[in-house]
């Protein structure tokens, strides 16, 4: 439910009069004033000028959000956060608001922790089995109605600092009037009720501190803070290995050196807030186990596995860097003698053995870690070489087939595969001598790779090339004559190519026409012809893909209307 107001409303004129006046005036006023009873409702006004105003007990420090903000004293946000509501208290300028807003950010639950009215007058009464009469920071100053500085609602008060047992200093927020920070002391009038200690006594571990990682050496360790209440301002470690605080590990993240090897670490975890007991934890690792490299790069060898050639090992590289690494060459997984640097010399005596390599790296702290090249094929002599090279029958036509002859090579005896390709691309499944050309293959280069091969000997490779595949079209031709006019029809079709394209030439007694087919068709009307038996010759030119052809037939053109 919404809350009243609960501050006094004393005339602004007053407080306005009392900041104008100089220290003697303010004593003569303040005299008057007690003898007239008048001086507890000005006490309890907020004064609306940025000069410290010393009433009684309390000195203000500033006045107003930005004021306060400017001197060096802050709101925690509430500036923004005033137009909302917390603990169903009004919101804005509001004493009760301004307090639940802050116990809210200093981890109180969203509700209010007690029932029925939410008064400032009835706070300390609601909770007064948290109330006391010791402040804290982080504790509510509550006051009971007319107590100064409260109306006849209570007034509530934040304790941001205790300076001693009678000395403090508040925040607050006034129904009506503005924000300030005060100096309380407890001498005279003007102290707190009490104090209520909803969360401010010690800062408790809410979510215990953790360390993750594993205790080993140059693996890094890190403290989780957790979460506490209230939050602290700052949070302090300390790392010891066996009891002994390390030199220098004062942070969250510590990496367990070789010095440590072996020991049990602890983490001290500090959180401290001005005003509160800090809290504390202190947790444990397992014996720090030695460290593990870690591989960044695996070594590779470089080279042609053939005898007279050299093969070298690119550089091995491992987090953390090694104080020393170790070179071994292999052959066939048997060490060779003497082949400890970082390149190897092939002999005859390596022919058809496999070559691989391994490299250890060790440091102080650490597990040797080893890291071992992939094996080379097996060592050959030299390369079969070609002494004559293949060839390829047949047309490049769709339909046809191709065929490979083979080469010479030396040594003989070398074996030969195959491999077709399209625009050097592999054909599926096309690997023998043969190939028979497809519809998908017009157009497109066409290629044999064929490869010898033989025992202790590098495989040679060759590249045939095959002239681009081409269709044959098919070409019909449909002349139909009337007197001194010729029709002629031409459909143009061809195996691969859909509807062909290309330009044409109509040869008619001796007379010639130019035309140009479009989807496989074409149809030329040829005027002023004379009566007789015509030869029809039709000349398609093709196109990049479809060959070209010639098409004959005859037509008679009659004499009279009709043919």
């Amino acid at each position: 439910m919404h809350q009243r107001p609960h501050e006094p409303h004393t005339s602004q004129w007053r407080v306005a009069a009392l900041s104008a006046v100089g220290h003697v005036a303010r004593r003569a006023i303040r005299s008057t004033l007690l003898a007239t009873g008048v001086l507890g409702l000005l006490v309890a006004v907020v004064p609306r000028t940025t000069t410290p105003l010393e009433l009684a007990t309390s000195t203000y420090l500033c006045t107003g959000y930005q004021g306060c903000q400017d001197a060096g004293y802050g709101n925690s946000g509430y500036r923004q956060a005033s137009s909302s509501m917390y603990w169903r208290m009004y919101a804005g300028h509001n004493c009760t608001n301004y307090v639940a807003y802050r116990l809210i950010q200093n981890g109180m639950p969203t509700t209010r922790p007690w029932s029925g009215d939410g008064n400032a007058s009835n706070w300390g009464a609601a909770m007064a089995s948290i109330t006391d009469q010791t402040p804290a920071v982080g504790s509510v100053a509550w006051y009971k109605p007319h107590v100064t500085p409260a109306g006849s609602n209570g007034h509530v008060a934040y304790v941001e600092q205790v300076i001693s047992p009678t000395e403090i200093i508040v925040s607050e927020d006034y129904w009506g009037g503005d924000f300030y920070w005060r100096r309380v002391t407890k001498t005279g009038g003007g102290w707190p009720t009490g104090f209520i200690h909803f969360n401010d006594r010690v800062v408790t571990p809410t979510t215990p501190p953790t360390i993750s990682g594993s205790p080993m050496v140059g693996a890094p360790l890190e403290v989780a803070s957790g979460a506490w209440t209230p939050a602290p301002t700052s949070v302090s470690y300390r790392w010891l290995a066996d009891g002994t605080a390390i030199p220098g590990a004062t942070g969250p993240a510590y990496v367990p050196t070789p010095d440590v090897k072996g020991k049990t670490l602890t983490a001290e975890v500090t959180a401290a807030l001005s005003g509160y007991t800090p809290g504390e934890a202190t947790l444990a690792t397992a014996p720090v186990a030695p460290g593990t490299f870690t591989r960044a790069e695996v070594p590779a060898i470089q080279g042609n596995p053939e005898v007279g050639s050299t093969l070298s090992l690119t550089a091995s590289s491992w987090t953390p860097q090694p104080a020393k690494t170790q070179t071994q060459w292999y052959a066939d997984g048997k060490p060779l003698d003497g082949a400890t640097t970082s390149s190897l010399t092939l002999t005859r005596d390596q022919i058809g053995a496999s070559i691989s390599a391994r490299v250890i790296a060790s440091a102080k702290g650490y597990k040797k870690s080893r890291s071992t090249a992939a094996a080379t094929a097996p060592v050959l002599a030299k390369q079969v070489a070609i002494s004559t090279g293949s060839r390829v029958r047949g047309t490049a036509q769709v339909g046809q087939r191709l065929r490979v002859r083979p080469g010479t090579t030396r040594p003989t005896g070398a074996t030969t595969t195959y491999r077709w390709l399209r625009d050097g691309k592999p054909v599926a499944k096309a690997t023998h001598d043969t190939y028979t050309i497809r519809k998908g293959d017009l157009g497109h280069a066409m290629s044999v790779e064929v490869t010898y091969s033989r025992r202790h000997f590098r495989d040679n490779v060759e590249t045939i090339a095959v002239p681009a595949v081409m269709t044959t079209p098919k070409v019909r031709v449909t002349a139909a004559a009337t007197r001194r006019k010729v029709a002629v029809d031409v459909r143009v079709k061809a195996v691969g190519a859909r509807k062909p394209a290309g330009a044409i030439t109509i040869s008619v007694g001796g007379r010639t026409w130019q035309g140009e087919v479009v989807d496989g068709r074409v149809r030329l009307v040829l005027r002023d012809l004379k009566p007789g038996t015509k030869k029809v010759v039709v000349r398609y030119a093709g196109t990049d893909v479809v060959r070209a052809a010639v098409e004959r037939t005859t037509v008679v053109v009659p004499r009279g209307k009709k043919s």
